[in-house]
């Protein structure tokens, strides 16, 4: 930990945020019960997170983040002339910005001058939360004015500013803990320390998971009805054989009562679909539940400059009953003409979306064509990269890639422009990012599928499936089905009592 001279001369330099960091053993637990630990420690857990991850679908990340309660959160809704982005503060409202949500978040980022140290991970503070799909809406501005009726009423963008979190390194079985302090505040050093202290003895208490028990099940129910979602894929056929599209991403959502603990639903997830990206954000008002199994973008420090990430996942098949028909499933998946051809159309939709942002030459496709596997299903994978422009920020990258192209289709606006028309909702967080812009400069968010939203005692679960020209409506009903399956499954776990 700093000294008190450390900090002040930091202070001196025009730091307004230093970090002060403690360390203990945490071999004997899980990301879990330190959640419930450190999270829920003396109050609600309101405001906090859980990141985890699994990385090849066999094994666990070598960090897991979790943010204690916030207390500063970065919320915007509205579109065109009516967008609004609130600065909230313990509960009140200091701060409110019409204009572009992205460039206020760019804006707001600036605001602090970060004494980073050597050796913290990747992700040691800043923003974490969620853009929800129709921030597409201030990107492109044809779409501000065709967004579907709003039916979940959650923000377009709710950031948490995360400035106490604890960080587990699986690897060494260290957790680390961290605290911000303000030097503009009085007695700064000493609250920072104070509170590193209380979080070391929260460590040294039992805690229970939530009670789980077995209760009723309450069937799931669809706001698109299945023979009008056959009719739209139909739609969208018609024009991709007229030419106006090649792909098109054509989604249902799915509902059903859940009144069991949300921290239970992601226990059952985790358990159920282990994923590169997985997270249980308490917004208070609701809570967010996921496990994606793809990137939407990484932005990270390299030794040649700002290395851009993506990582386009389609082509999607169920897992087979025995390591045989599992084999058989992925030499089919590969094979399948129509999932080659979605996947080719893909990455060149991320080569074009880097390119927008990367210096001329450094964009690659270092792995194409990977079958990864999941519980529920196992998908094509490539990986495509690029090194950023000087000077380029990561609400630069978001708009250049945002929304995934897996989630839309191509051409990407023109698509987006079909999906508004086709679908009978606002898409919400559904399709959009989940994630964490991190004080040191990186950025790493998932796309918010095989996610879940829990709110006034509902849970909400939505799917996509891609048309093209030589689509079976049926198959694309199932393939929604599919990938819906996994949250709803983790529903009926808890709610047979996680036995």
């Amino acid at each position: 930990m700093i000294t008190e001279l450390e900090f002040k001369s930091l202070a001196g330099e025009g730091y307004n945020r230093i970090p002060l960091m403690a360390e203990a053993f945490a071999d004997l637990e899980t990301p879990l019960s330190l959640y419930l630990k450190l999270a829920h420690g003396g109050g609600s857990g309101k405001h906090s997170f859980l990141l985890e991850s699994v990385v090849g679908g066999e094994r666990f990340g070598r960090y897991s983040f979790i943010g204690l309660p916030a207390r500063t959160l970065l919320r915007a809704s509205g579109f065109g002339d009516a967008a609004r982005t609130e600065v909230v503060t313990d509960g009140q409202v200091v701060e409110t910005a019409a204009g572009n949500p992205l460039d206020f978040i760019a804006a707001y980022q600036q605001r602090f001058k970060v004494a980073l140290r050597p050796g913290l991970p990747r992700f040691c503070g800043g923003l974490a939360g969620y853009f929800g799909y129709d921030a597409v809406r201030y990107i492109e501005k044809k779409l501000e004015n065709s967004c579907p009726p709003d039916t979940l009423g959650c923000p377009d963008i709710l950031l948490l500013q995360c400035e106490e979190l604890a960080v587990i390194d699986n690897l060494s079985g260290k957790l680390y803990l961290i605290v911000y302090a303000d030097p503009g505040q009085p007695e700064a050093y000493a609250r920072a320390k104070k509170r590193l202290r209380e979080l070391k003895d929260q460590l040294k208490y039992s805690v229970s998971a939530p009670v789980v028990r077995p209760t009723e099940s309450h069937p799931a129910q669809r706001s698109f009805a299945k023979a009008d979602y056959l009719a739209a894929v139909e739609r969208a056929k018609e024009l991709i054989a007229a030419g106006d599209f090649m792909q098109v991403q054509v989604g249902q959502r799915i509902h059903k009562r859940y009144t069991e603990s949300p921290l239970s639903l992601y226990r059952a997830l985790r358990s159920l679909n282990p994923s590169p990206y997985m997270y249980y954000y308490d917004f208070g008002d609701f809570q967010v539940v996921g496990a994606s199994p793809e990137i939407l973008v990484r932005q990270e420090s390299t030794p040649e400059g700002q290395k851009v990430t993506i990582r386009p996942l389609a082509g999607t098949r169920p897992r087979g009953a025995t390591p045989e028909k599992d084999k058989a499933t992925e030499v089919e998946l590969i094979n399948d003409p129509k999932e080659r051809a979605e996947h080719v159309m893909l990455i060149d939709l991320a080569r074009n979306d880097i390119g927008r942002i990367a210096r001329t030459g450094t964009v690659k496709v270092t792995e194409a064509f990977a079958v990864e596997r999941y519980s529920h299903v196992m998908h094509i994978v490539s990986n495509v990269e690029g090194i950023l422009h000087e000077g380029m920020t990561n609400m630069d990258v978001l708009k250049a890639t945002f929304p995934a192209g897996t989630l839309t289709g191509a051409p990407k606006v023109h698509a987006m422009e079909l999906i508004d028309q086709l679908e009978p909702s606002k898409r919400g967080l559904y399709g959009g990012a989940c994630g964490y812009l991190s004080y040191a400069g990186d950025m790493d968010v998932a796309i918010a599928i095989r996610t879940g939203i829990i709110k006034n005692g509902t849970l909400y679960v939505q799917a996509a499936a891609g048309v093209v020209a030589d689509s079976v409506p049926e198959m694309e009903w199932k393939e929604t089905e599919h990938k819906a399956r996994a949250l709803l499954r983790a529903a009926e776990l808890v709610e047979e009592g996680l036995e």
